[in-house]
């Protein structure tokens, strides 16, 4: 049986001006949305951008703070990225949960054409939580912005603003 491994992820270059990002993270797992919060500075620091950040309570609220942020007229964010964890418990909440949030944000997205970079872990257990926020190449906050940096150079790509 082969194993399959994680690819490697390089910083883009981005054509244009450097890119404005917004982080939205539910830091209820500090630790965890730490871990990815510091992959995805990496990566777009080796990308030439600038990421500003902004806490919410929890996964339930990104979506919302999302539109939020979508909704400012004086916005100069290029994309979004979103960051968060939800383990799963003794009961369907996580289920419901995981689910709202992100047929949430795919809505945004699939309505607004931002580009949004979405970092949410659901697991079962924070053990595998802490595996995919290391600093290694299996961070998934890293991941997230990389998926992030190509939504915003094809934006740019097709002229839109």
């Amino acid at each position: 049986m082969s194993t399959i491994h994680a690819p490697e992820r390089d910083a883009l270059k981005l054509p244009g001006p450097p890119a404005r990002l917004l982080l939205i993270q539910a830091p209820y797992y500090d630790q965890v949305v730490g871990g990815m919060r510091t992959g995805a500075q990496r990566m777009a620091a080796a990308a030439g951008a600038t990421l500003d950040v902004v806490d919410v309570a929890g996964g339930y609220e990104l979506p919302a703070a999302l539109r939020m942020a979508l909704m400012q007229k004086a916005s100069r964010y290029d994309g979004f990225l979103l960051l968060g964890c939800v383990v799963k418990g003794e009961t369907d909440h996580y289920t419901f949960i995981c689910d709202a949030i992100s047929h949430g944000i795919m809505s945004i997205s699939a309505e607004t054409g931002a580009a949004i970079g979405f970092g949410l872990l659901t697991v079962d257990t924070l053990e595998q939580a802490i595996a995919r926020s290391s600093d290694d190449k299996h961070n998934k906050g890293a991941e997230a912005m990389h998926a992030l940096l190509m939504q915003v150079a094809l934006r740019r790509r097709w002229g839109i603003q």
